[in-house]
């Protein structure tokens, strides 16, 4: 259980200074309203009217995060892989860690040519193009 304490520690003050900062947010700050800070914020530009239900985007936009998701996930799942990969000794060459072998590459290169499916598919369809 000591092992968990410091972290259990930063879990409080992450969760502390986060409830502090929106409570006391009200009261600290100048408080100027205008017009232009009521407004909806477009890049700068004056925002457009809407149909009531809002209006239709481009399919572009979706495809650009599916991709960023689908890139993401593989990050997240080759960078552990690629740093338990080897086998790891100590320095009298004792092995520590066996390595994944044969079978964990064989399932790596799976998943990359699955993501390589959906970047080329991505691609094919011209939705890395920004016109």
């Amino acid at each position: 259980m000591d092992l968990y304490v410091p972290i259990l520690v930063l879990a409080v003050l992450a969760g502390g200074f986060a409830i502090f900062s929106v409570a006391i947010a009200p009261f600290t700050g100048p408080k100027r309203w205008n017009r232009a800070k009521l407004d909806a914020y477009e890049c700068g530009i004056e925002p457009t009217p809407q149909p009531v239900g809002g209006g239709r985007f481009p399919l572009k936009y979706m495809v650009t995060a599916m991709l960023f998701i689908v890139f993401d996930i593989e990050i997240i799942f080759l960078y552990p892989w690629a740093v338990s990969f080897a086998k790891q000794t100590d320095d009298l060459g004792r092995t520590l860690s066996p390595g994944l072998g044969l079978f964990a590459l064989v399932e790596m290169l799976l998943f990359i040519v699955t993501v390589l499916v959906a970047y080329a598919y991505v691609w094919r369809r011209k939705g890395l193009d920004w016109d």
